[in-house]
């Protein structure tokens, strides 16, 4: 027979995984590892789980949302960005490639500014413009730009200089889209902790979209592009917002369900 001694003891339950798996945490073992790091960044593991145990986003208690491949810096109050999201980033970055050596982006709706960023990361020369009517979602905006491009607050094109009229490149934006009716059957965690500026978008959800897409045409240069976020089932509605002429097409990425119109002004 064996002896019992020096045998290792099993380690008992995690009580922080416990404790967030009590709390409806899905993916509760690797939300710990999540906190567990914050905190010996300099964070308070207590303070920190009480946050997200009490409802909060992960992301913005831990700082941070994974976006494209780079961690986009968040905090309490502000629209996270979803990964969905990352289609526009990612037709932003093309278009801008395509425009020339130094093109002019601007991101209206910016929140954050997730795709001003990757695109002012990953399109050198590119001249980088973001705003948003949400002073919160500007300030963090201009921490993830952090000096590679210009941030302003105001209502869509009223937050834009002058001099940027006519000369757009690429116009991209996440307005929001979610019919007001709808927005009483999202997840509470958007519900209570997201600004409902950043997801109401009227009654069928594309209300900011059409007053942006109004005001693409003066803004934007003669074969320059304009790219919205949209949803699947909106996208018929959104392709129709943009100015006439102006050659429109729906892009769409099973993989995140995400749907893009772009649009491309004659000239």
């Amino acid at each position: 027979m064996t002896s019992s001694a020096g045998r290792g003891t099993a380690p008992g339950p995690d009580p922080l995984v416990a404790r967030l798996r009590a709390a409806g945490c899905v993916f509760a073992e690797e939300e710990a590892d999540l906190l567990r790091a914050a905190a010996g960044e300099g964070g308070d593991l207590d303070a920190l789980t009480d946050r997200r145990v009490a409802g909060e986003p992960l992301e913005t208690v831990l700082g941070w949302v994974a976006f494209a491949g780079r961690r986009v810096a968040v905090g309490p109050g502000v629209f996270v960005p979803r990964r969905r999201t990352e289609l526009l980033a990612r037709t932003a970055v093309r278009l801008a490639r395509d425009s020339g050596p130094a093109p002019v982006v601007v991101e209206l709706c910016c929140g954050v500014a997730a795709v001003a960023t990757v695109v002012a990361q990953d399109v050198p020369g590119a001249r980088v413009h973001a705003a948003d009517v949400d002073p919160a979602a500007v300030r963090w905006a201009a921490v993830n730009l952090a000096g590679r491009g210009t941030v302003t607050a105001g209502d869509l094109f009223d937050a834009l200089p002058p001099d940027l009229r006519g000369g757009v490149d690429v116009l991209v934006a996440n307005a929001p889209y979610v019919p007001s009716d709808a927005v009483a059957t999202m997840p509470v965690e958007s519900r209570a902790y997201e600004p409902r500026v950043a997801v109401d978008g009227g009654a069928d959800g594309v209300d900011v979209q059409r007053r942006l897409l109004a005001g693409a045409e003066a803004w934007v240069r003669p074969g320059g592009h304009a790219a919205v976020e949209t949803g699947e089932q909106q996208a018929p509605v959104t392709a129709a917002a943009f100015p006439p002429g102006w050659d429109v097409r729906v892009l769409r990425d099973e993989d995140v369900d995400a749907t893009v119109v772009v649009g491309r002004r004659p000239g």
